[in-house]
């Protein structure tokens, strides 16, 4: 059996986070929340709910980092400590939580993938994010040459950590929201099998959102440029390792 625990990214994250923990307690898990350096009214809301909930753990950011930078603190603190994976979970509210024992499940049947959630949305959804969203998937088929991964930028994943501790010590990953593709794409390029679940999400009214859309944008479109060239120079393999999994040889 997979060793789990609960990986959140919060920066200045707190109208919902205590329902997020409170949702999180039936499945009795570690939980690493990363304070991304956030402001210090956080950091107060932080240390009360550190005082209500035995099994979170806070690990802090003096500055702040992004989003990636957070769960790769996440990741790397999840594994010193000994757990085999990592479930990343936002801190916005906007993850089904109910289909986290699903998750487990597909985890545990499928040790070495990497499981993640694909997203179903509602009319919630910001149209310009819900565009954004698909053409980064398109440029991650490119740079996959697969429609294996179906989803690059929902939050909501069991990572296997052995594989993703080894990729944070070789590759300087992003680490703002060029992180969840890009680690994606890495771990594909290193034969990591995945698994997807459909999973509801949904935009809360007024929620927090730390997307700068011109530097986001910025930093993603350079990311697709480098994978796009590491592709190229991987290709040969990515056709035959498509060809293996389609006729098994």
């Amino acid at each position: 059996m997979n060793k789990f625990c609960i990986v959140i990214p919060n920066y200045n994250h707190t109208s919902v986070i205590a329902a997020v923990l409170t949702s999180l307690t039936e499945y009795n898990l570690p939980i690493i929340m990363v304070d991304d350096a956030s402001n210090d009214a956080a950091k107060t809301v932080f240390s009360a709910l550190a005082q209500q909930h035995p099994l979170l753990t806070i690990v802090t950011h003096a500055h702040n980092q992004g989003k990636g930078g957070a769960v790769q603190s996440g990741l790397h603190y999840a594994y010193q400590q000994g757990y085999s994976h990592a479930i990343q979970v936002d801190a916005d509210g906007q993850h089904n939580l109910a289909d986290l024992a699903q998750l487990l499940r597909l985890s545990n049947a499928n040790p070495q993938a990497l499981v993640s959630c694909c997203p179903i949305y509602d009319a919630s959804v910001p149209k310009h994010r819900y565009l954004a969203r698909y053409l980064t998937h398109v440029w991650v088929w490119i740079e996959t040459l697969s429609f294996e991964i179906v989803d690059s930028m929902c939050g909501f994943r069991v990572y296997p950590l052995g594989a993703c501790e080894k990729l944070l010590k070789e590759v300087k990953l992003g680490k703002r929201m060029d992180f969840d593709p890009e680690i994606l794409v890495r771990l594909y390029w290193r034969n990591v099998p995945f698994i997807f679940l459909p999973s509801q999400v949904i935009y809360p009214e007024n929620g927090l959102s730390h997307f700068q859309p011109l530097h986001d944008n910025v930093r993603i479109s350079w990311l697709h440029t480098r994978l796009f060239f590491g592709m190229l120079v991987r290709s040969p393999w990515l056709i035959a390792h498509k060809v293996k999994r389609r006729y098994g040889r």
